[in-house]
């Protein structure tokens, strides 16, 4: 058992999180404030009370499959990070670095969606509490420096509980979950009991006008965004007190729990509307222009069947919803920014963890980057919100293409299946997000859009930061992700004009509209007709114009960025190249004499073998050279002196076969191969060697033995049958020498 001070010097998290809690942590992080407020016009305007059970079951079978990609990979890779270690084990570093973007990006805007969401709070229940210190108005929404003062302590009290003591918040989830899993689900079965003595109905069942199995698969694409979350777990895969095996139960019941309570949350909604509407679908219809507990159909419908008990019930569960998701945001976004951490991406110090094994560090970090969201006001933290939708496909299609990869590569059938319908599942749902908005009316604001492509350029720049203090060189090896990108880049920004030029033709529709209803006079004759309609043709034009500008500019800087990149990854890899020759070089050159090394002899041998077993080769030689005397001068005269001469000798032999590549392949031992000229002069060049030899004796200088055979086609199966009748032969004169040696002395 590794103890905590090993933990914090090696930066390793301890087996704490038992099931219930990491159960607790994947239901807490997936549910909050919108899963209770934001339903009735996510869901229900969309699909009805049907329809959105429907989809939201369809959706949570398919988060099922996801479901079986991350307990594959959660066993296959245990360790922190979630997606992006997958991705990054799977498909390499820059796949690894997408993925961890957009999940960062994902698991920011759910924490600063909860975080945003108590001044809201505050306002359905609490009225006008921290409504003091008017600052501004930033698209349409009032801010107030009580609501950023009450928020900005969420997320300060999240960030310090989160740090203090990993049991006490593994704890406290457990407690918080539970309280609104059965929260919801009194008020749920209590108002069902008291139906029976209203007449209520769920009629329509779908929205009118629009096609049911359109509208049921419609909620079942924004699934990702509706069960975000439940992977967090995958984040803590090393804190598990529990065997792998079990991963996928856990998961299993923490979607079919989710979507329970989804469901659940959904039919509440449209089980009682105030006097006045006709049905639950004008109701809903018409949130806007109500106030306080009547905006909240869910809570309406508590109240009217059990009263205060059941106001307060749903309260506190919304509550413990909202804390629940602050804690299972901000855990695993540290565990993420700890994974990235290890590999450099973010400072090593963001790796770091404290006296509780928690990374304290990457909290702060959190922390400190949430405080400027909520000066933006509700309005636009919507918009971030919303490109989770995209985010979040993005991330299960990685996951899942994760999946299918390494299955592929470790031969498990079954799991390449779930992993390569989870990929299908995916493209299909972002393409169902993407090409429909850029034909007709989006489902997400135009805002959304251009957010989503400001935060990928932003990967762009990030990366390229990135890649130029890459010292160990492990991103920068796909271009073919960051031209994916680039195309995102060009699709999501497209989309975003189309919207906008389409809204901006709505309001000047309407605009036209109310002039025509406001300027006729009473002849029946428009006033200053011409002009109003220049104007708004010009206010047209400008609009599109404007959006044509920022979208050629949002695309130049990408692709100014993306060539910047690859001018980088170009010259990493010429330098790799240059890198790699200078090793070839090493590993091929005898370090003592310069010539072609044992290494490089073994790489000519089989490439010669090659040869010989196709038939391309008819004719060469080999000649095998050792030198004599080496014994006695290394004995007689020290080994630096015995260095000398073994370079002698090869001097000697490269100088008489100067056309033939020369391998050192022992202390004293050389093999030259003849091809070309020197194979035509075999024999005039070996005599040459054995003369010279025979010369140096009388001189007391180096003496070379050497013994030459010719490859024979058709009977040498091999180069080493060449050598082994060159390497007798060489001995054969190496007698000769010796012999002639001891008549001259």
């Amino acid at each position: 058992m590794t103890s905590i001070k090993e933990a914090i010097h090696d930066n390793q998290f301890k087996p704490s999180l038992n099931e219930f809690g990491a159960w607790s942590f994947a239901l807490g992080t997936s549910i909050g404030w919108g899963s209770v407020v934001v339903t009735a016009n996510t869901y229900l305007l969309q699909a009805g009370p049907l329809g959105s059970v429907l989809g939201i079951c369809i959706g949570a079978l398919i988060m099922l499959i996801i479901s079986k990609n991350y307990h594959y990979l959660m066993n296959c890779y245990p360790e922190a990070g979630g997606a992006y270690t997958y991705t990054k084990e799977a498909f390499g570093y820059d796949y690894g670095f997408l993925t961890a973007w957009f999940l960062t990006l994902t698991y920011m805007a759910m924490f600063w969606a909860n975080a945003t969401s108590l001044p809201l709070f505050a306002r359905y229940f609490w009225g006008s509490t921290f409504h003091f210190g008017y600052l501004y108005s930033l698209f349409g929404y009032e801010v107030y420096l009580g609501e950023i003062l009450l928020t900005v302590a969420a997320i300060v009290i999240a960030a310090v509980f989160c740090t203090l003591s990993k049991k006490i918040t593994f704890n406290t989830m457990k407690i918080l979950v539970s309280f609104f899993v059965i929260g919801i689900m009194i008020c749920f079965i209590g108002s069902f009991m008291q139906m029976g003595k209203t007449q209520f109905t769920f009629q329509p069942s779908y929205i009118p006008g629009k096609n049911a199995l359109n509208q049921i698969i419609r909620i079942a694409t924004i699934s990702p965004w509706a069960f975000i979350g439940f992977e967090n777990i995958s984040h803590a895969t090393e804190e598990f007190t529990f065997p792998g095996k079990k991963i996928f139960r856990l998961l299993a019941v923490s979607v079919i729990t989710i979507t329970i309570l989804y469901v659940f949350v959904t039919l509440l909604s449209v089980t009682a509307y105030p006097e006045g509407y006709t049905n639950w679908l004008a109701y809903i219809q018409d949130l806007g222009n109500n106030q306080g507990i009547n905006a909240l159909p869910a809570f309406y419908a508590a109240r009217y069947y059990l009263g205060s008990f059941g106001i307060y019930v749903l309260m506190i569960s919304l509550l413990a919803l909202i804390v629940t998701s602050l804690i299972g945001n901000i855990t695993a976004l540290s565990r993420l920014l700890y994974a990235i951490a290890k590999d450099d991406i973010l400072p090593r110090s963001f790796a770091g963890l404290n006296k509780h094994l928690v990374p304290s560090k990457a909290i702060c970090l959190i922390a400190g980057i949430s405080m400027i969201i909520p000066f933006l006001g509700r309005t636009a933290i919507g918009w971030i919100v919303d490109v989770t939708t995209i985010g979040a496909t993005i991330i299960y299609g990685f996951v899942s293409a994760s999946a299918y990869k390494t299955a592929s590569l470790r031969e498990d059938k079954t799991e390449k299946r779930y992993g390569l319908t989870g990929l299908v599942l995916m493209i299909i749902f972002i393409l169902s997000l993407l090409l429909p908005s850029l034909l007709s009316t989006g489902s997400l604001e135009p805002e959304s859009y251009f957010l989503f492509t400001a935060w990928a350029i932003i990967g762009f720049l990030f990366f390229r930061h990135i890649l130029q203090k890459d010292q160990k060189k492990r991103f920068g090896k796909s271009i073919v992700v960051w031209i994916g990108l680039l195309s995102l880049v060009l699709f999501t920004s497209l989309v975003w004009m189309n919207q906008s030029t389409m809204n901006a033709t709505s309001r000047a529709m309407e605009t036209i509209q109310e002039y025509y209803v406001t300027h006729l006079n009473h002849l029946g004759v428009t006033i200053n007709e011409d002009s109003f309609v220049q104007e708004t043709i010009q206010n047209l034009k400008r609009t599109a114009s404007i959006s044509m500008i920022v979208v050629i500019g949002l695309f130049g800087l990408s692709l100014t960025t993306l060539l910047n990149i690859y001018s980088l990854m170009r010259k990493r890899a010429e330098e790799s190249e240059l890198e790699l020759g200078f090793v070839k070089r090493i590993a091929n050159t005898d370090p003592l004499t310069g010539v072609k090394s044992k290494h490089a002899y073994t790489q000519s041998e089989n490439e010669y073998n090659d040869k010989i077993s196709n038939h391309a080769i008819d004719e060469f030689a080999i000649v095998v050279c050792d030198v004599n005397g080496l014994k006695h001068v290394n004995d007689t005269y020290g080994h630096k002196a015995g260095d000398e001469y073994i370079k002698a000798a090869c001097r000697m032999v490269c100088e008489i076969f100067e056309h033939s590549p020369v391998y050192r392949i022992g202390g004293d031992e050389f093999v030259v191969v003849l091809t070309g000229r020197d194979f035509e002069n075999r024999a005039k060049l070996l005599d040459a060697l054995h003369q010279r030899s025979a010369d140096n004796i009388e001189k007391d200088e180096v003496v070379v033995s050497g013994g030459l055979s010719d490859f024979i086609a058709g009977e040498d199966a091999s180069f080493h049958d060449v050598f082994e009748r060159a390497d007798a032969r060489m001995y054969q004169k190496k007698k000769e020498l010796k012999a002639l040696g001891a008549k001259t002395r």
